[in-house]
């Protein structure tokens, strides 16, 4: 009688040990967009946490908390607890290229863990309508035969826009002047209004201008060609066939976090990626939705900032 007690008694313990590690989550889960409302970040962020909460029935709260270039948000996440109930939108911008030339809070492998992979975009290369240079190879012909002779612009020194551009130009071997804007906003009215002759600049933010017909597009720096401009031919297409620059969004938790918990965020995150109306929202803000597993989201992020760390280093990028 004592030996039955004593089993039922270890199967109860073992069945509360068990249900005790499954059950998640606990309490409502935080997911911090690290950028102010409206932009492709907080589309993304609110996208997600919108319909994680639909599919389990989860509180779950989208908080901007914009700041530092985007590294405030990753910077709280990295302090948070590692239960899965605190999450945050991590990008090119705040895991790549922000660490490599900042002294930060945070270090985006060490202290952060990859939970799914949202989406990529390449960044477009683009001219005004009426410019001289119809084609990539026409832009490197003109700037290897006179460096430094043509002006472009970025949204700033040590973002996407300018790291693609500094690598394109050591793939090519060619120079232009690097003119840094406070954002694509400003550069491009000065791209159209022809006070400069190139920007590197997202899909996004290039669209109206590409559809009204007042710039033209060179190439877009992803390996393959972008399902939002399929017209408009790769880098890789130029010559350059290793080359290959996106800019990535995915979600973030703090280091530590629990296999269990990685696993179940990380399949439904990919469920929602190929749901028809979160794919939808995605491509329209030509964004390329990119389920993955948390080790192929790992070794993106690794090998984009191996890339980055050499591209700085190369073209001597420094933040004033």
């Amino acid at each position: 009688m004592i030996r039955q007690y004593l089993a039922a008694l270890l199967v109860a313990t073992l069945a509360g040990t068990a249900h005790g590690q499954t059950a998640y989550p606990t309490k409502p889960i935080h997911i911090i967009i690290p950028s102010t409302p409206g932009g492709g970040t907080d589309v993304i962020g609110r996208l997600m946490g919108d319909k994680l909460a639909e599919m389990n029935g989860w509180q779950v709260v989208p908080e901007n908390k914009p700041g530092a270039g985007t590294t405030l948000g990753l910077a709280e996440l990295a302090r948070s607890s590692n239960t899965g109930e605190v999450l945050a939108i991590g990008l090119t911008d705040n895991m790549t290229a922000a660490p490599l030339l900042n002294k930060l809070p945070y270090d985006p492998v060490k202290d952060l863990t990859p939970v799914a992979l949202v989406a990529t975009t390449p960044l477009v290369v683009i001219v005004p309508e009426n410019s001289p240079l119809k084609t990539l190879e026409d832009l490197i012909r003109v700037s290897q035969a006179k460096p430094a002779s043509v002006t472009y612009g970025s949204a700033g020194v040590g973002g996407s826009a300018h790291l693609a551009m500094e690598m394109l130009q050591a793939a090519a071997n060619f120079k232009m002047e690097h003119v840094p804007y406070k954002g694509s906003t400003a550069a491009l009215p000065d791209l159209v209004g022809g006070h400069i002759q190139v920007v590197s600049s997202s899909i996004a933010s290039a669209n109206s201008l590409l559809r009204a017909g007042k710039v033209r597009a060179l190439a877009v720096t992803s390996k393959e060609r972008s399902s939002v401009l399929p017209n408009v031919p790769t880098v890789a297409e130029s010559g350059y066939k290793d080359f290959d620059f996106v800019v990535y969004f995915g979600v973030m938790a703090p280091a530590g976090l629990p296999e269990s918990v990685l696993s179940r965020l990380n399949a439904d995150f990919n469920k929602i990626l190929q749901q028809p109306d979160a794919r939808a929202t995605l491509l329209a803000q030509s964004l390329e939705p990119r389920p993955v597993s948390p080790g192929e989201f790992a070794a993106l992020i690794k090998a984009d900032i191996q890339k980055a760390a050499e591209v700085i280093k190369h073209a001597n990028i420094k933040v004033e």
